[in-house]
């Protein structure tokens, strides 16, 4: 077995306890276990924040306009598809955008060249990796991370629009002095940025998965909390994802409004587009699926949203895969996918346009595989979303 095969075993593991998994006292152990590292972290993170208010730790202020995105928990709010439209609204009113990711999970730079910086003492170091310059793509999802790649993928210069650039560094500053002076940014979106501190950001756009607001409310590694659920109050913005109208929106409001009575509150909800093949251009309309024998596979935070959405598109799911999040397909894995969508009698292949740029070759004489395509629909609030936008470019 592989460290990444024992790691993504630990991992799972570690998601079926704080999820309520109790079977034995080793369950029971471990949980305590994450329940005092949990208030560790938790403490650890606060005092972090408190240095940074009391202005003991710096902030930097960059020359131009910067939003940050970001959430509270840890994965599963849709976060993406909201840069991305954000992304594309700025751009569509003339602004140079710049999304600044820190890349999880992407592979490093070279070994050398990073000790060539170091030893030669150069001012900058190793310059960030440039995903897309916003007329094309430059690196694979491997080298970009997923999420930048996709944004970079999904955000090019198309039909005479302006194209928005992707910088990745974990040294989010030093991105943004980059994307500034190699790509005259003028806006600056920080991609997961609600806990990066170092960076000043002009708005803070908080995301809340409004089916699962704050899991169990506890810190990691016991919970999927980044950070106490009060610290909200540092958002302008606050955007429920996976809205449906139900009757716990109007308590969880709120409860927004007496933790941050300042922020506007803006409810939206992802929705399925349309089937892209993972291969091609080739697309297909969702209602393709209904009455046909599906099989999905998935990387994901939140696999059972992406599964809601083939059921309630009429698919017949004979057959589910499910990874943890972000992991890395190796060519085998597909395989036996396949091989065991073909028993179940799948007619289709469905994965997420996350995990499609991730997958291997593909085996050949197998269903048509395609990724389902979801973007963002803001359902109230438009007016202040609007509003955030008209503040952007006015500055």
């Amino acid at each position: 077995m592989s460290l990444r095969d024992i790691l993504e075993r630990t991992e799972q593991y570690t998601v079926e306890i704080i999820n309520g998994r109790n079977r034995n006292r080793l369950d029971r152990c471990y949980r305590v276990f994450l329940f005092l590292l949990s208030r560790a972290y938790r403490n650890v993170v606060q005092l972090r924040l408190t240095l940074f208010d009391n202005l003991l730790l710096r902030q930097h202020v960059l020359g131009c306009f910067v939003v940050s995105v970001g959430n509270l928990t840890v994965g599963g709010t849709g976060k993406t598809p909201v840069v991305e439209l954000l992304s594309r609204t700025l751009a569509g009113r003339g602004r140079r955008v710049a999304i600044l990711s820190r890349g999880y999970r992407s592979k490093p730079r070279p070994f050398w060249e990073r000790l060539r910086a170091r030893l030669l003492n150069e001012q900058d170091g190793v310059p960030p990796k440039v995903v897309s310059d916003g007329r094309g793509v430059l690196l694979d999802s491997s080298q970009a991370g997923d999420e930048p790649y996709m944004l970079a993928r999904n955000l090019v210069a198309r039909n005479g629009s302006m194209g928005v650039a992707v910088v990745v560094d974990k040294d989010r500053v030093k991105g943004g002095k980059y994307a500034i002076n190699h790509f005259q940014a003028d806006t600056l979106i920080l991609d997961d940025g609600f806990q990066y501190l170092r960076l000043r950001p002009w708005i803070n756009i908080l995301l809340v998965d409004s089916t699962n607001p704050f899991h169990n409310h506890e810190a990691l590694p016991c919970g999927l909390l980044r950070e106490p659920i009060k610290n909200l109050r540092r958002a302008d913005y606050i955007f429920l994802t996976k809205s449906n109208g139900g009757t716990h929106l109007r308590h969880l409001r709120r409860f927004f409004r007496r933790c941050n009575p300042r922020a506007e509150i803006i409810e939206c909800n992802h929705e399925p587009c349309y089937l892209q093949h993972v291969l091609t251009d080739e697309r297909q309309e969702l209602a393709v699926l209904s009455g046909r024998r599906v099989a999905a596979i998935s990387a994901i935070a939140v696999p059972e949203s992406f599964e809601n959405y083939l059921t309630a598109l009429g698919g017949e799911i004979v057959y589910r895969k499910r990874f943890v999040d972000h992991h890395r397909y190796h060519e085998r894995e597909l395989l036996d996918f396949c091989a065991e969508a073909v028993r179940q009698g799948a007619e289709y292949l469905v994965t997420t346009e996350k995990d499609a740029v991730r997958l291997p070759p593909l085996p050949v004489d197998i269903p048509p595989f395609y990724f389902l395509r979801v973007e963002i629909k803001i359902l109230s609030g438009l007016d202040a979303f609007h509003k955030c936008i008209t503040r952007i470019c006015l500055s």
